[in-house]
């Protein structure tokens, strides 16, 4: 049985960095079903093609990549696609933003050729795309806990499991499942099954939203020493 090829929309103003992407994913077996220079090609590309992952540039002219992945992910559509963001810079509170928005993580441009495909792999199995140093470093320096009368879309934080709640700290310190199975001796299945059930009962996207979600609900603090392991 053949697995039906990853389909990608590469949205970035610079004609060749897409052209670079393009040939990346396609010597990869991945198909680039369209480009697109700005925002608003973005967001229609996606509606017309209807990709499994979109490379989003975050700063383009007009329609900006954070409000174009806003638009592709705001119906909540289960089968809207993840959303990578590129930046030139490590810490740019724009991915902070994105991330907040629904975009499954980000890339640096200089993303090397094995890394890039293997994260558009990785995004569409449905996990984010965290590097936990310098996610934990992007959150810390811009997540502000939000108050006690603004917290209610997460005061279901009060419906997770204990174990759940590890779980969800581990995850917002950049643990993968594999290390999160190794640390609390469960299988990686039961850790899959754990993350599932976090997201489904705080209404989350996925992963990177649970990050921003960990910092801003005080469940882990800004400036917490990170996770030793």
């Amino acid at each position: 049985m053949n697995e039906q090829p990853l389909r990608v929309v590469v949205a970035d103003d610079q004609a060749l960095v897409r052209t670079g992407f393009r040939l990346i994913l396609e010597s990869e077996g991945i198909e680039v079903v369209a480009e697109a220079e700005d925002g608003e090609q973005a967001v229609a590309a996606v509606r017309r093609t209807r990709p499994d992952v979109v490379l989003m540039d975050i700063r383009m002219p007009g329609l900006d990549g954070l409000e174009a992945t806003r638009r592709i992910l705001a119906d909540g559509a289960q089968d809207a696609p993840r959303v990578i963001m590129l930046t030139t810079f490590d810490l740019d509170h724009y991915v902070y933003a994105a991330m907040a928005a629904g975009a499954s993580g980000f890339l640096l441009k200089d993303v090397t050729p094995e890394h890039l495909a293997a994260a558009v792999r990785l995004v569409r199995t449905g996990d984010a795309l965290l590097a936990p140093a310098i996610t934990r470093r992007l959150v810390e320096r811009f997540a502000r806990p939000a108050p006690p009368e603004a917290a209610a879309p997460h005061r279901e934080l009060a419906t997770l499991t204990p174990r759940e709640l590890e779980v969800m700290t581990l995850l917002a310190r950049g643990l993968s499942n594999a290390e999160l199975a190794a640390r609390l001796q469960l299988s990686e299945a039961t850790v899959k099954t754990h993350v599932a059930r976090i997201l489904g009962k705080l209404g989350l996207r996925d992963r990177a939203q649970a990050v921003v979600a960990a910092y801003e609900t005080g469940l882990v603090s800004a400036g917490s020493a990170p996770d030793p392991r």
